[in-house]
């Protein structure tokens, strides 16, 4: 999916995944939050998220839930049950796609308040698309692409923002500098280009 470096929606519904990478690196989700951007959930994502952990959770994995608890201790990643209406959405999606019920929720409760999805899965990101209007589904990387776009990142920020994310062992690195590369390409479409005087 074509990222438009310019444009971000700040208020999105996450799934699990986007969950942990927006978390994975602190630079990335504090100068998200400097930004404006706010991010929420649904109870299915929050129980994938806090209640079923696998049986040997991993270090990364463990401190990722504490950062979880902790940025919704103030105020972040509120979780919103869904209507009986969202549900039967979620049935119809359901029979669509193998997807969890973390990620169709996710779909069902974005359209339903008319907000966008944040997600880093591709199947997920595909159904979205289908269900949503396109500029309402989002990723990670775009988030970063727009945060160094609008001067909320700057150069210096990406490389440890890309360890960061690494330390916590998620699978973005290639996306993230693919992100930065685009971003950086907008900015140059955006400069004023200098004037050829003529005779």
């Amino acid at each position: 999916m074509t990222i438009d470096p310019t444009t971000f929606e700040r208020v999105n519904v996450t799934d699990t995944c986007a969950i942990w990478n927006v978390l994975s690196s602190d630079l990335l989700f504090r100068r998200a939050r400097q930004a404006g951007c706010d991010f929420c959930c649904t109870e299915f994502v929050a129980y994938e998220a806090l209640i079923r952990v696998p049986s040997t959770p991993s270090p990364d994995h463990t401190e990722l839930q504490g950062r979880l608890r902790a940025a919704r201790e103030s105020g972040q990643f509120k979780d919103y049950s869904i209507s009986i209406d969202d549900l039967a959405a979620v049935s119809s999606l359901q029979a669509r796609r193998r997807l969890s019920l973390g990620e169709l929720s996710s779909i069902a409760f974005a359209a339903s308040i008319r907000q966008a999805f944040l997600t880093d899965d591709q199947k997920a990101r595909k159904l979205a698309v289908e269900t949503l209007a396109q500029q309402r589904v989002q990723t990670t990387p775009h988030m970063l692409a727009w945060l160094y776009f609008t001067g909320h990142l700057t150069d210096a920020d990406v490389a440890p923002l890309i360890e960061q994310h690494e330390q916590m062992k998620r699978p973005l690195r290639p996306h993230f500098k693919t992100a930065h590369e685009s971003a950086c390409r907008a900015k140059l479409m955006e400069r004023p280009q200098p004037q050829i005087p003529t005779e």
